[in-house]
């Protein structure tokens, strides 16, 4: 869960990767069929994604070496949570997130606590998972199963295929040191199948949710039978939308390489100034600008998609780092961000106790974003108030006498 390990192998399987389903679709590839005889590759779009792929390519070198740059481990911690303790602490933070998460939703200008300490307690919960089943503890067992249970339905009903893919990852993870064979030949698979049926699952959910306005429940329940009932043809048209433009993002990155800076100038400091001016929470400022609305007028500046569409395009953090200011902007962008990551995982390890608490629980709970990276408004925000959260967390903690100092 480490920076080292994770947030590189989501960068690169997610960011770099991916492109190679969006690059066959430019030569001529569908559903990994050969091209049609007199195919004509766009050699203009094929240079686009050749230099995006570049980009991608610097960024996660400026990433790795960002991280290293901070990679220092100490020996000798300062503070300790009992080791005998930390799974019913682990099931106590889960429990205790919920309710917190509901408070800071009813308190105008502070939702975005409320996703902060929901993901904690996913994480909380699924980590007390890995440790209840290999310690045989049958009642926290139970009690874990059904905060997973519950975590897994609410990704399910929530039209979005990351929180689902998440569920089954983190716990994977979680469950590998003890677990080896039973995660590589029963975790991979499934994964797999994910990728395979949430294509067709998540576009008729959205089409029955989101457009026509159905209870949930009924918009699954109608996803699940399309499942069932799809052709072989519908499947892999589906797959290979899938995965020439939701599951990689280089298809619109091409799109703002294309008009940036021929079309529309470099962006310079501004996207930083309104990721600072982003931070305030709106309790403070209820006039403050809406961060979706200026994110998506670069989006239409563009040409991504056309002005006042009701889709949400927000770039990828790579993209607002060419944005700002080409190939400088990625590797300053990206050495700033693998250093943050890191810094922010090693100073958990230092309040928490170590990994376990430190890295799997705490900059897991409360960094997500930065496994993938979001647009710089959203993920400075993100963070800065997550570090906040975290010092909280630690002097309530160590209030309480949960975290204890060494002598």
């Amino acid at each position: 869960m480490r920076p080292i390990f994770l947030t590189q192998i989501i960068f690169a399987g997610y960011m770099c990767s991916t492109s190679i389903f969006y690059f066959m679709d430019v030569l001529g590839y569908i559903n990994f069929q050969l091209p049609a005889v007199g195919y004509s590759v766009d050699t203009d779009q094929l240079e686009l994604v050749a230099t995006c792929q570049q980009y991608y390519c610097l960024g996660h070198a400026a990433l790795v070496t960002g991280i290293l740059s901070q990679m220092t481990y100490s020996a000798k911690q300062q503070y300790f949570i009992n080791p005998a303790s930390i799974p019913n602490f682990l099931l106590s933070l889960a429990i205790i997130s919920l309710p917190v998460s509901l408070l800071f939703r009813l308190i105008p200008g502070l939702s975005q606590f409320s996703l902060q300490f929901i993901a904690l307690s996913f994480i909380s919960g699924t980590l007390a998972l890995a440790f209840a089943i290999p310690l045989k503890k049958i009642g926290n067992t139970i009690l874990c199963l059904f905060l997973y249970v519950s975590n897994f339905t609410q990704a399910f009903l929530s039209g979005f295929k990351e929180p689902i893919i998440i569920s089954i990852l983190v716990l994977g993870i979680f469950l590998y040191p003890f677990y080896k064979r039973i995660v590589f030949f029963v975790f991979l698979p499934i994964l797999f199948l994910l990728f395979l049926l949430l294509p067709t699952y998540n576009r008729v959910f959205r089409e029955n949710a989101w457009s026509d306005g159905e209870n949930t429940s009924i918009a699954s329940d109608a996803a699940v039978e399309a499942l069932y009932n799809q052709t072989k043809t519908e499947e892999n048209e589906t797959n290979w939308d899938f995965l020439t433009g939701r599951l990689s993002e280089i298809g619109m990155f091409t799109t703002f390489v294309k008009s940036t800076p021929d079309r529309v100038d470099y962006y310079g400091l501004k996207i930083v100034k309104q990721s600072f001016l982003a931070i305030i929470p709106r309790i403070f400022w209820p006039a403050k600008p809406i961060t979706e609305e200026q994110v998506m007028e670069r989006v239409y500046d563009a040409g991504v998609v056309e002005t006042g569409s009701k889709v949400s395009a927000k770039p990828a953090v790579v993209v607002d780092a060419y944005l700002s200011g080409g190939t400088l902007g990625v590797l300053i962008t990206f050495l700033i961000y693998g250093a943050a990551a890191q810094f922010i995982s090693s100073k958990a390890e230092k309040l928490f106790g170590g990994y376990v608490v430190g890295t799997a629980l705490i900059y897991s709970g409360l960094f997500q974003s930065f496994w993938r990276g979001l647009t710089f408004e959203f993920m400075l925000n993100t963070i800065f108030w997550g570090y906040i959260s975290m010092l909280i967390i630690f002097r309530v903690l160590k209030a309480t006498h949960f975290l204890k100092e060494f002598k």
